[in-house]
């Protein structure tokens, strides 16, 4: 039949064992956190992008604007759009950059002059396959954070709902131990 001095070795070897896997846990996923955060937030993986130049591609150039055509191709980097050249058709003479500006992949005029028929050449750069997938997998990681925090305070409540219930029956076998109650004064 097994004592108390050993119940209670056993039991401190249990929640040390659970106190200390929990704490290890949480040790690795910080450190995977900062990781692909670091991945993600320098960089470093961009040194394999491609330049890629459309040239003469048609377009109107007015207080409306023209999306380029390429502004939503795959993989492109969205802030690294720049206009080369600007040619009037109609005129076949060169328009100046003061006369147009490019927000958000449009093309609009900055003067009063319109050009509906021009030609635009511009250069964008394209994301490597590595950096989408570190993209990916940054994403992934944060989404699968956020699911298991907002599971945090119902798996904090079990926790605490076994701890007392562990309690109550410790103090429950002590009083069993030390027969307590049946005394008078």
């Amino acid at each position: 039949m097994l004592n108390l001095k050993s119940k209670k070795g056993q039991s401190t070897a249990l929640i040390s064992g659970l106190i200390f896997g929990i704490a290890s846990l949480i040790i690795v996923v910080m450190i995977s956190f900062v990781i692909v955060s670091t991945l993600t937030d320098t960089d470093l993986l961009s040194e394999g992008r491609v330049t890629t130049t459309v040239t003469n591609e048609s377009c109107s150039i007015n207080s409306t604007g023209d999306t380029l055509d390429y502004y939503s191709a795959d993989n492109a980097v969205l802030s690294s759009f720049s206009i080369l050249s600007v040619m009037n058709t109609t005129s076949g003479a060169t328009v100046g950059s003061g006369n147009y500006t490019l927000t958000s992949g449009v093309i609009t005029n900055a003067t009063a002059v319109n050009y509906n028929d021009a030609n635009v050449t511009y250069s964008y750069d394209t994301y490597t396959n590595t950096e989408i997938s570190s993209d990916s997998m940054s994403a992934n990681f944060t989404e699968g954070i956020d699911n298991v925090s907002s599971k945090l305070p119902t798996v904090l409540l079990v926790a605490a709902i076994v701890l007392i219930l562990g309690i109550l029956a410790l103090l429950l076998g002590v009083w069993h131990k030390m027969r307590m109650g049946g005394g008078s004064l």
